[in-house]
């Protein structure tokens, strides 16, 4: 799980972990899986030896009688048949426990996660110089000391139960076949259990190492955080260029109001905002734009184009700026300051019903 240079220092992020799990990268133990595996066929074995026993003493006795019968009346695919079920009838209830094991001690370690990712062909592992790297990697190494452990382990067992049972199975000869076969089972039985028991160990330890493994493998750089931080959040350079056009926007429908506005109270060059007075709609009048600066200028200029009434007043532009939200009615303690040019403006307009509105607005 490669990606971005520098080195892996940070702990994997939930969206990595995502990632990893569709793509089928989960760590187990396949030690474990062995464990379970063997351990629990091994008793379904036991579990089954009267039956296997009985279905073969069947078998047995069905072809012998069959022998002796009337060869003419014997056919083969008979044989073949009775042959097969017998067979099967031993065979496949440890088949589907093996199947049914298998599946539980993959699927508790991995939360029976399903992909199909990990099945898809990647040319990028015919690669030499990789094969070569993963030979001398600390996962090859580990793996190699856990497989000679393994092989030295059952190699004492195997040593300590025969040198323990040697003079048992010596014995045997003289026992009767049935006793000496449940012997010798007992023995085998024995031996598994302490393999078991002894490969559960290694089981621990491989599972706890490749946990550690799966998480460092996991781990991300600085900038591969970083990188991902940009797709989850969005480019940060992306968010200001929309936010630069959403302001654009906002500033282009601002300024196709000014014609439409009433008045413009300036501060020679630094802020201009540009009201609008309609009593049949506001109480008070509406600031429909504002700007500073330059956009100042372009308010004034755009003013003065339309026929605009503008008024220069420094304190009372720079407050109404401070204040006033565009679309929104100016505060109260302005309505005395803007009744009066409101009023001197419609007196020179002769526009005698805004004039009475203002008035009771003053």
């Amino acid at each position: 799980m490669g990606g971005g240079g520098g080195e892996k220092t940070e702990k994997p992020t939930s969206k990595r972990r995502r990632d990893a799990k569709k793509k089928g990268q989960v760590f187990q133990s396949k030690d474990v899986s062995t464990v379970i595996m063997l351990f629990g066929i091994f008793q379904m074995v036991k579990i089954m030896v009267p039956h296997i026993h009985q279905t073969m003493r069947e078998y047995m006795v069905w072809v012998i009688s069959a022998l002796g019968a009337d060869m003419e009346s014997f056919a083969s695919s008979q044989l073949l048949v009775i042959t097969v079920c017998s067979i099967l009838k031993c065979v496949l209830p440890l088949l589907l426990a093996a199947c049914v094991l298998g599946i539980l001690a993959h699927g508790i370690q991995t939360r029976f996660n399903v992909s199909f990712e990990a099945i898809k062909p990647k040319f990028s592992k015919l690669n030499p110089i990789s094969g070569i790297k993963n030979m001398f990697s600390v996962k090859k190494v580990f793996s190699t000391g856990k497989d000679l452990l393994k092989v030295t382990l059952l190699l004492v067992l195997l040593y300590n139960i025969l040198m323990k049972d040697i003079v048992p199975v010596s014995r045997m000869i003289d026992m009767h076949p049935l006793r000496s076969a449940s012997q010798m089972m007992s023995m085998i039985f024995d031996l598994v259990k302490q393999v078991c028991m002894a490969f559960a160990v290694v089981g621990f330890f491989d599972f706890m190492f490749e946990r550690w493994q799966f998480e460092k493998d996991l781990k991300m750089t600085k900038q591969e955080v970083k990188d991902e931080f940009k797709q989850m959040e969005g480019n940060p350079e992306i968010k200001g260029r929309i936010r630069r056009l959403q302001r654009q926007m906002a500033m282009g429908r601002m300024m196709q109001k000014v014609p439409e506005a009433d008045l413009i109270v300036r501060n020679p060059t630094h802020f201009a905002v540009a009201l609008k007075y309609d009593p049949d709609k506001n109480g008070a009048p509406v600031a429909v734009a504002k700007g500073q600066d330059e956009l100042a200028l372009r308010i004034v200029k755009m003013g003065e184009e339309h026929g605009v009434f503008i008024t220069e007043n420094k304190p009372l532009a720079r407050a109404l700026y401070a204040s006033c939200d565009l679309e929104r009615e100016i505060p109260a303690e302005f309505y005395g300051a803007v009744a009066e040019i409101l009023v001197y403006i419609y007196k020179a307009g002769n526009r005698e019903d805004m004039f009475d509105e203002t008035k009771r607005m003053e």
